[in-house]
């Protein structure tokens, strides 16, 4: 059962305040739950040189733009909490998590890592010493992703100091974060050129999520899509671009993320019980389904298919 939270933020705001309206408690019955911290792709929304009408009016009112990708994992009984992605909005990704395990320390029990590219893995800079100088953050990456962490600038200092401590990842090789939670990498194809890609598959006490917030192509991708969905209860899926041509005067193939409009022909056969598994996010900005009111987002729920927005709750007990 998927909840949403109310995000009513007034433009001009402290960040301090935004974060304590951004999320309200969950329903008291779910004891492990995951958040939804920002749907939109590496550079955010409005994105930086947009200059139609709907940037501009995300620029001047807080409540239409939106956060990078990013899912933060809470376990109140253990009174525990992991953030997926560290995004350049961690700060204000990391006050809202914690609006919902209040009371807990500022900074997560783990950070784990999907890939090196800008929205994926830069927020980490704001756990060195420039800002909260934090002690032994533990970062879980796979393999290519630890060696370009650990050898290249700046990120190496937080290695050094010890801000953070990397601790291996393998494909397709789970990890118990306690008794009732385990986190499962699998490798998928993308553009690979500082490290290797994972989604994750998040297992609950009872209910099991699958994030996979960049691929390429599904046809590029070993696994199968309808299969995985039809055995997880929450699939959060790349949605970067609905369609081909979205970009003017740009190859689309140099960044062949699978449209929207493909991901709706490869699951046509789905029943309707398994698409409301599907929930669309990683909206890049030229996406009309980062917009609440677009013709095509509601095309898209229309067909029984979930759009991820800030705040929404996936419960796994």
């Amino acid at each position: 059962m998927r909840k949403t939270i109310d995000f009513s933020i007034l433009f001009g705001l402290s960040l301090l305040l935004a974060a304590a309206v951004f999320c309200q408690a969950p329903n008291a019955a779910a004891k492990q739950f995951l958040v939804v911290l920002g749907t939109a792709q590496d550079a955010g929304y409005p994105q930086i040189g947009c200059e139609r009408a709907d940037c501009a009016a995300a620029q001047a009112d807080r409540n239409k733009r939106e956060l990078v990708v990013s899912l933060g994992l809470i376990d109140k009984a253990a009174g525990q909490k992991w953030l997926f992605e560290a995004t350049p909005d961690i700060g204000e990704q990391l006050f809202a998590m914690n609006e919902l395990l209040p009371g807990n320390a500022t900074m997560p029990d783990g950070i784990f890592l999907t890939h090196a590219h800008i929205g994926h893995y830069t927020g980490l800079m704001y756990l060195g010493r420039e800002a909260i100088g934090a002690r032994g953050i533990p970062v879980f990456a796979m393999p290519r992703m630890s060696d370009f962490l650990r050898l290249n600038a700046p990120w190496s200092q937080l290695v050094d100091l010890k801000n953070i401590e990397l601790r291996a990842l393998e494909n397709e090789k789970g990890i118990d974060l306690n008794s009732n939670l385990m986190v499962k990498p699998f490798i998928v194809p993308h553009r690979d050129e500082f490290s290797e890609t994972v989604g994750f598959e998040i297992k609950g006490l009872r209910k099991t999520a699958v994030f996979i917030p960049d691929i390429d192509k599904w046809s590029k991708w070993d696994g199968d899509l309808k299969k995985v969905i039809e055995s997880a209860d929450h699939v959060l899926i790349d949605a970067t671009f609905f369609k081909n041509g979205e970009i003017p005067n740009r190859d689309m193939s140099e960044i062949p993320h699978p449209f929207v409009e493909e991901t709706i022909e490869l699951l046509k056969t789905l029943d309707k019980k398994d698409r409301h598994k599907v929930i669309f996010i990683h909206f890049n900005h030229t996406n009309p389904l980062i917009r609440k009111n677009s013709a095509e987002r509601k095309q898209i729920e229309k067909l029984g298919y979930g759009v991820a927005d800030r705040g929404l709750l996936l419960d796994l007990s």
